[in-house]
């Protein structure tokens, strides 16, 4: 017990429950194996509740800084390959953004899956759970059309959407040092990843008041709970919106 009372007071709680179940699995081993007589661990009940953490979400503002970057490299491209690399960069950024898809689903879209008749995606999520969204906004249906007719014959030859420079699958490590570019580009100094244009997304469809159980299957969350932490985030914005600039901050009385 005082081992336990030492991790609660110098740990975060995910750090214990990991040490707990690490301490718990060998002791349930050498109890297994007969080199112990009895589990000291076999009677104490250990449960507390970790913090929530809300997610990160990126400013609009900053996401505004961040689109001018990858639009403004595509403008000053002076070459083939860095007008391609570009076009790239602009269809990634905005297919993050306009659907909230996971970076690993967004690397993972092969040809097959990107239908930009009708501007649709498939999604293979977690669980081998499918689902389509729908791209409604023009300059993103744009810059994906732009990008596929500069990659087309790699496209067709691999099968694969999204390509590097060799060719290859895009990968989610090189998504994550894209977004870094265009940030330092843009002088941000908040660290962006790609998780957080999904946050993004959930949370200002939110703020728009679209429905949570139309962006939970826009997620692919198996569970309305999931989604329901968003309702956190725009609850906490609302409140920091309302201390600092309700007008009854500027009414003064006497007491």
């Amino acid at each position: 017990m005082n081992y336990i009372t030492y991790l609660h007071k110098n740990y975060q709680p995910k750090s214990v429950k990991r040490k707990l179940a690490s301490i718990k699995a060998f002791f349930n081993y050498l109890e297994f194996e007969e080199m112990i007589l009895e589990n000291p661990l076999q009677k104490i009940k250990t449960k507390f509740k970790e913090p929530q953490m809300l997610p990160q979400t990126i400013p609009l503002r900053t996401i505004k800084k961040i689109f001018s970057a990858v639009y403004d490299e595509l403008t000053q491209a002076q070459t083939v390959f860095a007008s391609r690399a570009a076009l790239r960069d602009v269809a990634v950024i905005e297919l993050l953004f306009a659907t909230g898809v996971r970076v690993s689903e967004l690397c993972s879209l092969d040809v097959n899956d990107v239908n930009l008749d009708d501007g649709s995606i498939r999604i293979m999520g977690k669980g081998a759970k499918e689902r389509v969204l729908q791209i409604g906004n023009r300059e993103v249906l744009c810059a994906l059309r732009q990008y596929k007719k500069a990659y087309l014959p790699q496209i067709n030859e691999t099968g694969c959407f999204f390509l590097n420079r060799f060719a290859m699958r895009l990968s989610e490590q090189s998504v994550r040092r894209m977004i870094q570019k265009f940030c330092l580009k843009a002088g941000i100094l908040s660290n962006i990843t790609p998780h957080m244009f999904r946050h993004s997304f959930a949370t200002l469809l939110l703020e728009e008041d679209v429905d949570i159980r139309y962006i939970q299957r826009m997620l692919g969350h198996s569970s309305i709970q999931t989604t329901q932490i968003y309702t956190q985030v725009t609850a906490a914005k609302q409140r920091r919106i309302l201390t600092a600039k309700h007008p009854r901050n500027k009414l003064a009385f006497g007491q």
